[in-house]
């Protein structure tokens, strides 16, 4: 192991699915486009896992550090590492995107000029970028990680997506996200120049960057613009409009990596708290203000929704507005429940929308009236979309459980009225996942194409089973990624009160 951890662990991460997408994209035989992208996929897969093997879970400290010169008259270096917080989201990428790959095994280009390995070059070139995002300790690199995911995003939603709106979802989320860029990169600057302004170097090297606190005045500016930049991604209300267009005219498994992977989320836990603690704890009432309103408006939106996969976009809003309540509490357990919360988005939610792409691909919809009895003809796939929507809602024994209740427990005790709204949000989840389930499910088949569909053929069998099986995993045992999580949080938490 200790060899291991001397070889360049993460840049070889990294270097595979971008390899592998360059590779897929320059060949014209489909057939091998799709072989080699599995197995780029694949191997990720098990190099992340390897990653989570040579971890040494004990110490808080970012860990298989690679660093290079990169621009260096701006000191801005290729800097890449992972600590607790990050570690688990590799492997949870890596599983969504492989799985990705393989919904989409069947799809093909929509124009003959296209390279038949487009479409999984760039879903390889997106999972690299998003790996980059998680693994960035260079804050200029992590906004070109950042940003770079959205090319690939734009066009596999515009080229395959559904319905006439694709072209408005993909250009409404590619504006919204750009723009969202701006306040983001002014934050990380004014980050840096207000370092410098203290006699340090001027640096974008996050360690060095947590070790000089801010001035206070300074800190507000910083912690505004990067909550305003991570917001659109996270979603919050009112910064949240794309998400139900992008759900309804992406690929179901493009949406599955999109509600799966909350990057701005994880980007308030590394950056935008950490950097500006005084500011966050001083404007923690409007951390918990937003993640009430944006749990309550998706529970009640995703109640009024007549598609299904308008309902998982609606349920994915307020079960992120959890997570940013459980971070306006500054406790350790409370952000352990919300990365085990992250990390159950990417099975639960990311299995969810890869179930809906299966019965779409039987049906030719997910609208709730158009469907029905769909448990009578497809039990095995009505089951695991049970299983996952449950999941979703924190249903005991399975992943969304553990880390629901220990934000909730957290938050009745720092914000008792909105852990109270918190546990009310919970009960709209639950019926606004429930309500249409037994709509769309059961009762008897009001499609013929329902009524003729097949159940999961034994290659979405074997794919859906690996999150299910995590779900049930996580659910009755999740002490080792708790214990996994426990020094880094515990840290975390220790350099905000300044100790």
């Amino acid at each position: 192991m200790n060899e291991l951890a001397s070889w360049p662990l993460l840049s070889t991460l990294l270097a595979l699915p971008a390899l592998g997408g360059l590779a897929t994209l320059v060949l014209r035989n489909a057939p091998w486009a799709q072989r080699i992208a599995l197995t780029s996929a694949l191997l990720t897969l098990f190099w992340s896992l390897l990653i989570v093997a040579v971890f040494d879970g004990s110490e808080a400290g970012f860990q298989l550090l690679d660093s290079a010169p990169w621009i260096a008259s701006l000191k801005v270096g290729y800097l890449v590492g992972v600590d607790g917080i990050s570690l688990l989201f590799l492997p949870a990428t890596a599983l969504l995107f492989g799985a990705a790959v393989v919904a989409g095994w069947r799809v093909s280009a929509t124009a003959s000029r296209l390279p038949p390995g487009l479409y999984f070059a760039l879903l390889l070139l997106l999972e690299a970028a998003t790996l980059g995002v998680f693994c960035a300790l260079d804050t200029i690199l992590f906004f070109f990680c950042w940003e770079l995911t959205l090319p690939p995003l734009y066009f596999l939603v515009s080229l395959w997506g559904s319905g006439a709106g694709r072209q408005t979802a993909a250009v409404r989320y590619f504006l919204v996200m750009l723009a969202s860029g701006v306040p983001l990169l002014f934050g990380l600057l004014a980050l840096a120049f207000g370092v410098a302004e203290q006699g340090a170097e001027l640096t974008f090297d996050l360690p060095k960057l947590l070790a000089t606190p801010l001035p206070e005045g300074r800190q507000s500016v910083v912690f505004l613009l990067l909550l305003l930049g991570f917001a659109a991604k996270v979603p919050l209300v009112p910064v949240h409009t794309w998400l139900p267009s992008l759900a309804m005219g992406a690929p179901a498994a493009v949406t599955a990596l999109i509600v799966g992977l909350k990057l701005g989320a994880y980007g308030l836990i590394r950056l935008a708290i950490p950097l500006a603690p005084i500011a966050a704890r001083e404007l923690h009432w409007l951390l918990a203000g937003l993640g009430t309103l944006a749990m309550l408006y998706g529970a009640v939106a995703a109640l009024a929704h007549s598609n299904l996969r308008g309902v998982l976009a609606y349920a994915s809003l307020s079960h992120v507005g959890l997570v940013v309540l459980a971070l306006a509490t500054f406790s350790a357990s409370a952000l352990q429940g919300a990365v085990l919360q992250l990390l159950n988005f990417s099975v639960a939610a990311g299995g969810a929308y890869l179930v809906l792409a299966f019965l779409q691909r039987r049906s030719g919809s997910t609208d709730i009236a158009q469907l029905g009895g769909v448990m009578r003809c497809m039990p095995r796939l009505s089951g695991f979309f049970l299983l996952f929507g449950l999941a979703g809602i924190g249903l005991p024994g399975t992943s969304g459980f553990p880390g629901e209740l220990l934000i909730i427990v957290a938050a009745l005790h720092s914000h008792t009225g909105a852990g109270l709204a918190a546990l009310f949000g919970t009960v709209l989840a639950a019926a606004a996942f429930l309500a249409p389930f037994r709509r769309a499910f059961l009762g008897p088949p009001g499609n013929p194409d329902v009524a003729a569909g097949e159940d999961l053929l034994p290659r979405e069998l074997a794919l859906l089973l690996v999150p299910a099986a995590l779900i049930l995993l996580i659910g009755v045992w999740p002490m080792p990624i708790l214990e996994a999580l426990r020094p880094t949080s515990e840290a975390w938490v220790a350099a905000l009160a300044g100790l």
